[in-house]
């Protein structure tokens, strides 16, 4: 009972004396727990970032790690400019290869004395130290494993002699001189002269007005016509240009019990123009005008005579400026032509029909000065139609001249072509007709066969 009785003792002493230790350390204990404590939530917040991996931080490391790429490259093609003229430098090889850790930045950077070697290396040196400092996660070698995988290839230094036979010196050939080996040298003359022939058969449907100045009515009929050109360009200054018209038409009429046949279409022109260039598209331009016609003009049930050849013939000399056209990508092509300064000289051989054409009675000539404008253009609508005009207008400060010439032609084929032709006139030197005054006007459509080369 007493052994029982030591030993509760002994043990509530124990206890006492235990909880007497506690309460002195109590403070020791609280901030281990409280340590503790703080460890398990920090490691918490670990897992959950392993977790849940942030999605702007990971962008963020990529643009960091693009940005630091480009300065690396501009860095290094700031000091090097030699990459253009060596293409081959191996000194590069370690910013393209797979990113390896290798011992001489690291050297340089560490030395307390200067280190020698040309810019490029250093350069390039500088770059990988700056990337392994900023993303050591990139580098995937080093190189000292480098150095223990060895080389691919192993350079051989044993001397190659190469084997060399020996044959019989051929003898040289022997030199020629120079007048025995004759050199046929052929220079050709350039032609700056172009020749252009347009030729046409057509049957048409043709009206005239009652006061048309040559004569004529209106039926069915047919017309042949041929254009030649004959231009010369020396493609620096010279301009000379040669063109002649020729159109003639026939009809026959029942009503017509005077005449069997008579010409319904008659002209007989030519131009010619002499320019040297004074600025890119623009000429002095003398231009020569000669016109009149084959044949007589008659009327229907009519014995007299309206017009014939020479009467009236029309001589036109003028002086002023030249524009050549091209546009349209070269779809409008042609020649404006200002002459302020023109003689006119009209001829007619027939003394009855002097007054139709503005001259005194009984007098064959007609002297006139005044200005001129020629229009003569050519426009590809489409590639089966063209239309071709030529507006022509002479003043004598007394009396004017307008003529407007417009052919509108569509290419069926090769050499079918069919023809609207429309021609309005404007003279007041001749005589007034009630109706329609000095306004004359010509028009025939027709189907046909044409030639050009």
């Amino acid at each position: 009972m007493q052994k029982e009785k030591r030993e509760k003792c002994t043990f509530f002493v124990w206890n006492f004396v235990t909880l007497q230790q506690i309460m002195k350390y109590k403070y020791i204990f609280l901030v281990m727990a409280l340590v503790l404590t703080a460890v398990d939530v920090s490691a918490r917040k670990v897992l959950q970032k392993q977790a849940k991996p942030d999605t702007a931080l990971v962008v963020k490391n990529y643009i960091d790690s693009l940005a630091l790429l480009r300065q690396q490259l501009d860095s290094v093609k700031r000091v090097n400019q030699q990459l253009r003229t060596e293409s081959n430098d191996g000194r590069y090889y370690r910013l393209f290869a797979p990113l390896t850790f290798y011992h001489s930045g690291a050297r340089k950077a560490f030395s307390l004395t200067p280190q020698d070697g040309d810019e490029v290396t250093n350069a390039v040196d500088g770059a990988l130290l700056g990337l392994y400092m900023r993303r050591p996660d990139l580098v995937k070698n080093n190189e000292t494993n480098l150095q223990a995988a060895g080389y691919l290839r192993d350079d051989v230094y044993t001397e190659v002699k190469p084997q060399v036979e020996l044959v019989e010196k051929v003898a040289p050939a022997p030199e020629l001189p120079a007048e025995s080996a004759p050199v046929d040298v052929v220079v050709e003359k350039p032609n700056f002269w172009k020749f252009k022939f347009d030729g046409s058969l057509q049957f048409l449907q043709n009206y005239v007005s009652d006061n048309w100045h040559k004569g004529g009515e209106s039926n069915y009929s047919a017309v042949a016509s041929t254009v030649f050109e004959l231009n010369y360009n020396d493609q620096e200054r010279v301009l000379f240009d040669n063109k002649l018209e020729m159109k003639l038409g026939f009809q026959t009429s029942r009503s017509d019990t005077v005449h069997k046949f008579k010409p319904n279409n008659d002209l007989l022109r030519y131009t010619g123009k002499l320019g040297l260039q004074a600025h890119k598209k623009w000429y002095y331009t003398l231009q020569v005008l000669a016109y009149t016609q084959f044949t007589r003009g008659l009327k229907s049930n009519d014995e007299k005579v309206y017009s014939d050849f020479m009467s009236p013939f029309d001589l036109n000399l003028g002086l002023g400026m030249e524009y050549k056209v091209e546009a349209l990508n070269k779809r409008l092509t042609g020649s404006l032509n200002f002459l302020p300064l023109t003689y006119n000289f009209r001829y007619v051989d027939r003394l009855a029909l002097s007054t139709k054409y503005g001259l005194k009675e009984g007098k064959h000539t007609l002297h006139d000065f005044g200005s001129q404008v020629t229009v003569d253009l050519a426009w590809k609508l489409a590639d089966p139609i063209t239309w071709k005009t030529r507006l022509y207008g002479f003043t004598s400060y007394k009396r004017g001249l307008v003529e407007w010439e417009n052919l509108i032609t569509l290419q069926v084929s090769q050499h079918i072509s069919a023809n609207l032709f429309l021609y309005p006139r404007f003279d007041d030197s001749g005589t007034r007709d009630d109706d329609m005054g000095y306004f004359q006007f010509q028009e025939y459509s027709s189907l046909g066969i044409n030639y050009t080369f």
